[in-house]
C-alpha cells in the first residue's frame, strides 16, 4: 500500500470545494471534504486503474461531481488536483497540462 500525498494545489483545489458548498448550505462543504479524503484513503488500495487523461490517472469522486488526478511513483501516490466536473479542466487549471 502506498502513501498518499495530497499536493498544495490539490490541497487548494478541496480548500475551494468546501468553501462552495458551505456557501450553499453550512456543512456540506464538511460533508465535502470529509468524503474527499474518503475517496483518497481508499486510493492507497486501488491506484493505478483508473484511466489516464491529460497526462494524469483519473478517479471520479463517491459522493460529488470531482475528479481526482494523481499520479504514482515508487513510493507513493501524489494527488495533483481535485476538479469539479461541471468545469473545464484545462480552462480553469492549466497546471493540469503543466504537470
Amino acid at each position: 500500500m502506498k502513501k498518499v500525498l495530497v499536493l498544495n494545489d490539490a490541497a487548494t483545489d478541496i480548500e475551494k470545494g468546501r468553501d462552495f458548498y458551505n456557501s450553499i448550505d453550512p456543512g456540506a462543504g464538511d460533508y465535502f471534504a470529509r468524503s474527499i479524503l474518503s475517496d483518497l484513503d481508499k486510493l492507497s488500495e486501488i491506484y493505478g486503474v483508473h484511466p489516464i487523461v491529460f497526462g494524469h490517472h483519473r478517479m471520479l469522486a463517491s459522493r460529488f461531481p470531482f475528479a481526482i488526478y494523481y499520479r504514482t511513483n515508487n513510493n507513493q501516490i501524489e494527488i495533483v488536483a481535485v476538479l469539479d466536473l461541471r468545469r473545464n479542466p484545462i480552462v480553469n487549471y492549466t497546471g493540469l497540462r503543466e504537470r
